[in-house]
């Protein structure tokens, strides 16, 4: 029963990936930055590409401009730097190296537990883009705003952290 469960979600994962071959406009591409100047590291080019999609609405599933969700920012924007990770934000949560708040940079992960999570799993990621005045600035996919960029010590996100992890 668990495997056919896990097929179906990974069915519904990537069908929103299908091609829009010749319909899409300049509006809708990404661009991947090449990555000629040295004094940026691989996680400023990831953040880079997050950063494209600020704005994109809440898709469950989603990967595109059309539509994206949490995990998939994370796994788009880490996978266009030929870093694969897996799709769900539970699982991304077994990667790496978990953190303590005063050891992350920008391009590490954050993971919660919000209060849509009928399991108790973490069930919702964010990678982090800057850190200022004591602040962890990460961006994310919210089922309300879409694709935004939040402050751990709002007391929502506060509240739902778990970890941090560094995969890079």
């Amino acid at each position: 029963m668990k495997k056919i469960v896990f097929l179906l979600m990974l069915i519904v994962a990537f069908g929103s990936c299908k091609s829009s071959k010749g319909t899409k406009s300049k509006s809708s591409k990404t661009t991947v930055i090449d990555r000629k100047n040295t004094s940026k590291s691989k996680a400023d080019y990831i953040i880079d590409y997050a950063q494209q999609f600020k704005g994109v609405k809440y898709k469950w599933g989603g990967t595109t401009k059309k539509g994206m969700d949490c995990s998939g920012l994370v796994y788009t924007a880490f996978s266009a730097y030929d870093v694969i990770l897996p799709r769900i934000s539970r699982d991304m949560a077994k990667r790496g190296n978990k953190l303590k708040l005063k050891e992350v940079h920008k391009g590490d992960l954050l993971f919660f537990k919000t209060g849509k999570s009928r399991r108790n799993a973490i069930n919702h990621v964010g990678l982090i883009v800057d850190i200022r005045d004591n602040d962890i600035k990460f961006i994310h996919s919210t089922t309300s705003k879409g694709v935004i960029v939040s402050g751990l010590n709002e007391t929502y996100w506060l509240n739902a952290f778990v970890e941090a992890r560094r995969v890079l």
